[in-house]
């Protein structure tokens, strides 16, 4: 993850700020809960990376002897695993 869990909950805090200043959300709850579903929607969003990350890990130890026996760059497998599984998926990576 890029960003550190204390700014991602400062974004989510000073975004409800703004979005209830600016009247672009009405809400029945207080501006505290709706940072805080702000920022557990951030984090889960930012975590999606991370998870598929982990994800081509799993894959290519399942094959890292096949890797070994042909010669391919663990390196180059993750971009191409990664890539793949990203597009699949449909979605959007950094």
């Amino acid at each position: 993850m890029l960003l550190s869990r204390d700014y991602v909950g400062y974004m989510a805090v000073e975004l409800a700020k703004r979005l209830v200043a600016n009247k672009m959300v009405e809400t029945a709850t207080t501006q505290a809960a709706l940072a805080e579903r702000i920022r557990l929607k951030m984090a889960e969003e930012i975590g999606v990376e991370d998870r598929l990350n982990e994800e081509v890990r799993e894959i290519l130890n399942q094959h890292a002897d096949e890797m070994r026996r042909t010669g391919a760059s663990y390196q180059e497998m993750f971009k191409k695993v990664k890539g793949e599984l990203a597009r699949q998926r449909k979605l959007i990576l950094r």
